[in-house]
């Protein structure tokens, strides 16, 4: 079969949001993403990848063999060690806005829906390979904190956090990420989910200090496809879901200005977010998540092989 078949097949074979947001129990959902993903570790477009982003490393001859991941094995028909402990452990906090622009959704689940699947997906995977996993949630002020450990029943009271129906008002997001940086004292992964629709003076000072406190820090932008292409139907009067302000647009007015202002901030955050040694993500809500869990794990392969050869240098 060539490759481009294997691409189509692998494709067809992800499971789309809408369908994966019928779920409603949110650890379901995380696990059929997660296990739909190791599924397809074998398939294109993810053949050929090496497993190192999790925290294993193929089988190699001499290895002990007490060390192989069966569970791996029986998903993708390949011999995997998992890593010694010391090796791995990771402290992970996942930063989730929940202020009312999370609410907006054009279509039947709202990007707060969306973001919420997407970290107990990540926090399910990093769990479940025996990393400490935390939750902030914000508005324009720190709402829940769940500091990151791994013991019986943290993965599940996260994952109860996350289910909560959004209550918040305004987003501040530079007060909250400058919270997060006298409360997360020791150096981890943090990953922040939002729309990122603030201004970038604002973020810019926030993020330096998240980087600067020596974290590596993961920034996903969640947006719902209306934002983008600014669908909207005919001329209309909008609400701003936070300040509550009305206004009259016409979209075949405003389309081609505000794309543009769009496209132009969503570019200025990801050259910031370079510059901070940070890795960037734009989604929209009807983005597989098994392509945002795949993306995220190579991302932070390749900056742990770059350290690496740094070190070496060094």
């Amino acid at each position: 079969m060539s490759q481009a078949a294997n691409d189509a097949r692998a494709e067809s074979s992800l499971i789309p949001p809408a369908a994966l947001m019928r779920i409603r129990n949110l650890e379901l959902r995380a696990r059929v993403v997660v296990e739909g993903f190791w599924s397809g570790l074998h398939r294109s477009p993810y053949h050929g990848f090496s497993v190192e982003f999790t925290e294993y490393r193929e089988y190699t001859a001499g290895d002990d063999p007490r060390y192989l991941d069966w569970r791996v094995l029986a998903r993708t028909d390949r011999y995997f060690v998992k890593k010694f402990e010391d090796e791995t452990n990771l402290r992970c906090h996942f930063v989730l806005d929940t202020s009312r622009s999370m609410c907006y959704g054009s279509g039947p689940y709202s990007k707060g829906d969306y973001a919420a699947t997407l970290a107990a997906t990540l926090a399910y995977f990093l769990y479940r390979q025996g990393d400490a996993v935390g939750l902030v949630t914000f508005d324009s002020i720190l709402r829940e904190v769940i500091p990151a450990r791994h013991r019986p029943g943290q993965l599940r009271h996260l994952l109860q956090t996350l289910e909560r129906p959004s209550e918040g008002t305004a987003t501040d997001l530079a007060t909250p990420l400058k919270s997060v940086v006298e409360l997360v004292r020791k150096r981890g992964l943090i990953v922040v989910v939002s729309d990122f629709l603030a201004p970038l003076d604002r973020l810019r000072p926030a993020l330096a200090g998240l980087a600067a406190s020596g974290h590596e820090l993961v920034l996903f932008q969640v947006l719902d496809p209306a934002e983008r292409t600014l669908e909207l139907g005919g001329p209309a009067m909008v609400r701003d879901a936070e300040t509550g302000q009305t206004m009259f647009i016409d979209p075949a007015v405003e389309r081609v200005g505000y794309s543009r202002r769009l496209e132009t901030h969503i570019e200025q955050l990801r050259s910031a977010s370079q510059g901070l040694g940070a890795a960037f993500h734009s989604l929209t809500l009807d983005g597989p998540l098994e392509l945002v869990l795949f993306d995220f794990l190579r991302g932070r392969s390749q900056r742990r092989k770059t350290q690496r050869r740094l070190r070496a240098a060094a």
